[in-house]
């Protein structure tokens, strides 16, 4: 098998035609059965996944197989041809209105994980800003829409024939999709705010939605990035889990 991708706590490899994820001895197996069910869920919607094809132990290690996808990812895509940005941001946004199109009523709910995230902050952020984050998303309206949780170029390979392929479900809930737009933005503004501000322009008008309606995700879903712990993304996370509005 051919080496990938290395990430934190798992290995990607390449078997035929075949992709391979490895996971360290210390990934939850509970998260890595996890993994394998958002994808077979997903896969039934009919969207363009890679099909999950075994969850097995190799020398010792839980891992996941599925097909491989040969092509390029849509963030390599923007990147090599930045003139035509604008067009890749329109195909980006009509393949997650897509993914929102659909429902998988088995998957996880977004507001649970939220939540759950939220709580175990206790280190990261005060008591205060937990319950108001805890409060604003408790307002927010429920939905049952399928949300990736992780929906950004590099997550998507284009084939040979221009067709996309979606990867990367382990993060997959059913929610609001505005929340899993404020995710995208997020995920774009780690990096690049003026593709950030390209990006939620470009999905308001497409899905008709008021900006301000995402923007009050942005707080929540900041929230939920910063249990990475990530520390290079910790004092811009925090600037804007502190844009919550007191009374």
């Amino acid at each position: 098998m051919d080496i990938i991708a290395t990430r934190k706590d798992k290995i990607i490899y390449r078997d035929g035609d075949s992709v391979v994820k490895v996971f360290s001895e210390k990934f939850p197996k509970s998260d890595i059965l996890n993994e394998a069910l958002n994808q077979s869920r997903v896969e039934e919607t009919g969207l363009p996944i890679p099909a999950l094809k075994a969850v097995s132990i190799i020398d010792g290690k839980w891992a996941i197989t599925m097909d491989f996808v040969e092509g390029r990812t849509l963030e390599q895509i923007m990147a090599d041809d930045p003139e035509n940005l604008q067009k890749y941001m329109n195909e980006f946004v009509d393949l997650q209105l897509a993914v929102q199109s659909k429902k998988a009523p088995l998957l996880n709910k977004l507001k649970d994980k939220m939540n759950r995230k939220i709580s175990s902050l206790s280190g990261e952020v005060d008591a205060t800003i937990r319950y108001e984050l805890h409060t604003r998303l408790d307002s927010m309206p429920k939905h049952n829409k399928l949300c990736h949780g992780d929906f950004n170029p590099s997550n998507i390979i284009i084939d040979s024939e221009g067709k996309p392929h979606i990867i990367d479900w382990s993060h997959a809930t059913q929610g609001n999709a505005s929340a899993d737009a404020a995710r995208t933005y997020l995920l774009f503004a780690l990096k690049d705010k003026d593709m950030a501000d390209m990006y939620i322009d470009t999905f308001c008008s497409k899905s008709d939605t008021a900006k301000q309606y995402v923007q009050q995700w942005l707080p929540i879903v900041a929230a939920s990035q910063l249990v990475k712990k990530k520390p290079e993304e910790e004092d811009f996370l925090k600037s804007w889990v502190d844009v919550v509005d007191y009374q």
